[in-house]
């Protein structure tokens, strides 16, 4: 079997931003930049590079029924599912406590994103990837009752996790709330190979009918192997990444559409660009280094979506 390698977008708002790092309420103006300047760039380059991504979708932000400002979004994402890109679900409101929700909220948060893009799209979603990382027994339950062929929720990097708490902790300190949440320490040791999970366990490997693709971490310390950490990266410290990923059955390189984003174009204001480092580094560096390290992976793998990527490996797990 070829070694695969998968390119997957989360398309967070600027509001999730401002949940994570405690500023309150971001700018209404602001409510759908990222997905109406970075997904165009996004398109552009996977369309130079031949690349079918996936691309992972909060419902909300796409729903016309209940916010009609949200209608650029929706006909970008459907033209991205037009274009060959697919498109899963990040859930309807992205809640970052989603996994700690019981069964009826876990299902309605699930439930409605699936019927939203599927509206969107004509097709059902067949791919899930929670908010911060984190798979609960109910969401797995909500998953399975709509036949996903895979989730790809689980980050098993220590490295992420304490720089993470380090992070909270200081701003609870500093007397800051920070709306992310920590995740379940049992999906640390979760494989970071694609897996079958347990039912009621998704950290452990079992027989569940659907797959679970893990965010790409680097062999033995498991440091993350994603956009945000190989794109802020020195050249050379980024190609060793790389190298060290050639081991791996499926590479799951995971990005942001924030990934694209220019403060300074996209008029993004001062008090996030302060505490997101990604964002003080100018869009022709960042789309520059991107495009390098998608020819890198695309010398070394064979490209495909995620919900392809599980289908081909389906029988092997």
């Amino acid at each position: 079997m070829a070694r695969l390698s998968s390119v997957s977008i989360d398309i967070d708002s600027i509001d999730c931003y401002y949940r994570i790092h405690g500023l309150g309420e971001a700018p209404p103006e602001l409510r759908t930049v990222i997905a109406e300047r970075c997904l165009p760039r996004f398109a552009e380059l996977f369309a130079e590079l031949e690349i079918d991504a996936t691309f992972f979708v909060v419902a909300e932000d796409v729903d016309t029924d209940a916010d009609p400002s949200a209608h650029a979004s929706r006909v970008l994402v459907a033209e991205l599912a037009s274009a060959g890109h697919e498109i899963g679900s990040h859930s309807y409101s992205h809640p970052y406590e989603l996994a700690r929700l019981g069964d009826e909220r876990a299902d309605s948060e699930i439930g409605r994103a699936h019927q939203v893009l599927a509206d969107v799209t004509g097709e059902s979603p067949r791919g899930f990837r929670a908010p911060g990382y984190d798979l609960s027994p109910a969401m797995q339950r909500a998953l399975l009752a709509r036949g996903y062929r895979y989730d790809s929720s689980i980050f098993p990097s220590p490295p992420y996790y304490l720089a993470k708490a380090a992070v909270m902790t200081m701003m609870a300190i500093l007397g800051k709330q920070s709306g992310a949440v920590m995740t379940n320490p049992k999906a640390l040791t979760a494989p970071a190979e694609p897996y079958r999970p347990a039912v009621g366990a998704p950290w452990r490997r079992g027989d569940a009918p659907m797959l679970e693709l893990p965010i790409a971490v680097t062999p033995w310390a498991r440091i993350p192997a994603i956009g945000t950490s190989l794109l802020l990266a020195p050249r050379w410290l980024r190609s060793r990444w790389l190298r060290q990923m050639r081991t791996r059955r499926h590479f799951n390189f995971e990005l942001h559409a924030i990934d694209l984003a220019d403060a300074e174009i996209d008029g993004i204001p001062g008090a996030l660009v302060a505490r997101q480092p990604d964002l003080r580094v100018p869009l022709a560096r960042k789309r520059v280094a991107l495009a390098e390290t998608l020819r890198a992976i695309r010398d070394e793998f064979e490209m495909c979506t995620l919900r392809d990527a599980a289908a081909e490996l389906a029988a092997a797990v």
